[in-house]
């Protein structure tokens, strides 16, 4: 594997939750760790965030050429950089592709050309897996690049059956456990531990040009984007923050009872992938809303006794 896709992976320990724990077999640990590249490789390709660009869109036969100065880390993407991202992720989907060729007809096929996609084959002829979840991953950056205000929750939550429900199904088919019944309860974590991450990245998203707290909700509260902008936050702004963490809680109750529905160690894994989302909404809350000061990350220890709970209870 080379550089740029380890550095990918290596963004694994700055999630909210264990993205792939000691305690897994080693099998399910190889499995999520190439789920987790892929998706990290997709949302760099759509944040802007890949180490090298140029050379990943060479490794990918994407003709564009990154823009002399990307604007990734200060402010809104120039169109010359939508452009790039674009072009990337066609690039990227075209390589998805070839995995399930490769998957589907071994030999038979060129084959992905990058190592990160290369990893999936063997997990997508192992579990049988479809190409719409990881379609969907891409489809979200898709949007990333053209819609950066929500009009609503439900808007939001739209958005998030595309960027964060379709890992928790991906997490399902591996384990052999995906019943439309669990499916139903993951989207609620999955739609809940998106919605807990933007509001960590407040600032950060809107640095990038982007707003993900809906707009009926910003018009109720009286906040503008300016106050967004501020150093610290305002009273308002606090006030629309704390009920944006209640929102996302009860979203994450809603999904909890998934943990009871499993035994062993895929329901220590759900435990602490739901603990995480609990965890980062207690921070913010320690942080007195004000999530424009600096980025609320959970405490370990409040999030291995969270996990540790929801595991006893199975919610």
């Amino acid at each position: 594997m080379n550089r740029s896709a380890g550095e990918t992976l290596d963004k694994a320990g700055a999630e909210n939750f264990p993205v792939a724990p000691f305690f897994l077999p080693a099998a399910w640990r190889d499995d999520l760790m190439a789920v987790y590249g892929y998706a990290r490789l997709v949302d760099d390709a759509g944040d802007g965030d890949l180490a090298d660009p140029a050379a990943t869109a060479a490794l990918l036969g994407v003709e564009a050429t990154p823009p002399a100065t990307p604007s990734a880390q200060s402010g809104p993407p120039s169109p010359q950089e939508v452009a790039f991202r674009l072009a990337l992720l066609d690039g990227l989907e075209r390589d998805l592709d070839r995995v399930f060729e490769a998957a589907l007809h071994p030999g038979a096929s060129e084959g992905p050309r990058h190592p990160l996609l290369r990893s999936l084959v063997p997990l997508v002829d192992r579990h049988g897996l479809t190409p719409e979840p990881f379609r969907r991953l891409i489809e979200a950056n898709r949007v990333d690049q053209t819609t950066t205000r929500y009009a609503g929750h439900d808007d939001l939550i739209g958005y998030c059956t595309l960027s964060a429900d379709p890992v928790g199904r991906l997490v399902l088919a591996i384990a052999g456990v995906a019943t439309p019944e669990r499916i139903e309860l993951s989207d609620a974590i999955c739609s809940a531990l998106q919605v807990v991450e933007h509001l960590q990245d407040v600032a950060e998203d809107l640095a990038h040009g982007r707003i993900y707290l809906p707009a009926e909700d910003l018009a109720r509260f009286g906040v503008t984007e300016a106050d967004l902008a501020a150093p610290t936050a305002s009273g308002p702004v606090r006030e629309l923050i704390a009920f944006e963490v209640q929102r996302a809680r009860t979203l994450l109750d809603r999904g909890a009872p998934l943990v009871g529905t499993v035994r062993g160690r895929l329901r220590l894994l759900l435990a602490g992938f739901t603990a995480g989302g609990y965890a980062a909404l207690a921070a913010i809350e320690d942080a007195g809303y004000d999530v424009l000061a600096q980025q609320a990350k959970p405490n370990k220890r409040r999030l291995a006794a969270k996990a540790a709970a929801i595991f006893a209870k199975g919610r």
